[in-house]
């Protein structure tokens, strides 16, 4: 399975939406060119910051569809996968594929506290309803209250030919080496899940990032990544040193607005979040926001 094209900074796209909350395709379109022109190397559709958990399967798909067409093979798109139940992952994974997603990146189970057996089989099952899919498996325990294992993933990666790497977003970077070292004797490409991790990340072998701010920053987070493969490591960590600031500055505002309100302050119009969130108000978190993205000259 030729896997050369996965690496470089992925986008998890937003997902621009009407005041239905139904997708709003001239913005998602826009978007899609967008994030392109910015330098990323793939977009993952329906990601955390692409609002998954709020969207329904039918949308989901006519959303993976507008993004297959608008990218028009300029770079793969991905589809995220964050259900609970492993029927459902196997039934969203062959709907990706059927409509022309490069590879599927699949969520632990939230919610739930899976031991390894059931986690191991899970993924197990995903992967063998896609044969011939390249899948990611996509490690957040923040999100869902607990991180797969090094084990769990080094057995996972040399069992599988299509688990073929994986996103960690642990922040934890002894945990993302190790899950790097683990599986160093295979094909596996590991992506850093944290922005401010990127430059990191790199230096201990990972192949790029899935990256938040590539929705509206584009130019800075694909610097980091651009930098680090021409060999330009103090350059490199420069253009992270730049982007910390105004990442950081996401954190106090309630999960995942922030990335919204910075495109938006971007003049990218793309509108607000699904209910029950709201757009960050006017007061000190948004004023810091304003005051990072002022200062790194991007509005």
């Amino acid at each position: 399975m030729n896997t050369d094209f996965i690496k470089g900074v992925i986008v998890p796209i937003l997902t621009p939406i009407d005041e239905n909350e139904l997708i709003d395709e001239a913005k998602l379109r826009d978007q899609v060119d967008y994030v392109i022109n910015g330098g990323v190397l793939g977009i993952l559709a329906f990601g955390s910051n692409g609002e998954f958990y709020a969207v329904e399967d039918d949308e989901m798909e006519r959303g993976l569809k507008i993004m297959v067409d608008q990218a028009a093979g300029r770079v793969p798109v991905y589809f995220g996968i964050g259900a609970i139940s492993t029927k459902k992952c196997c039934h969203l994974a062959k709907m990706a594929v059927e409509n022309g997603a490069a590879g599927i990146s699949v969520l632990q189970p939230m919610f739930l506290k899976p031991t390894e057996t059931e986690l191991y089989n899970h993924f197990k099952t995903i992967a063998e309803s896609v044969p011939e899919t390249p899948m990611l498996l996509y490690n957040n325990p923040g999100r869902v209250g607990y991180t797969m294992s090094a084990g769990l993933v080094e057995r996972l990666a040399k069992e599988f030919d299509n688990i073929i790497g994986m996103k960690d977003t642990s922040g934890d970077i002894t945990q993302t080496a190790e899950f790097i070292r683990r599986t160093r004797g295979t094909d596996f490409k590991v992506f850093g899940g944290k922005d401010t991790l990127l430059y990191a990340s790199m230096c201990h072998g990972a192949v790029g990032g899935v990256c938040t701010a590539a929705n509206f920053m584009p130019e800075l987070i694909t610097d980091v990544y651009n930098k680090f493969v021409a060999g330009d490591l103090q350059g490199s960590l420069e253009a992270q040193f730049k982007l910390n600031p105004v990442r950081l500055s996401m954190d106090p505002a309630s999960f995942p607005v922030a990335a919204k309100d910075m495109a938006n302050l971007r003049g990218r119009n793309v509108g607000l979040p699904f209910k029950p969130n709201v757009a960050t108000p006017e007061g000190p978190v948004l004023s810091q926001i304003r005051k990072e993205m002022e200062t790194a000259g991007l509005i």
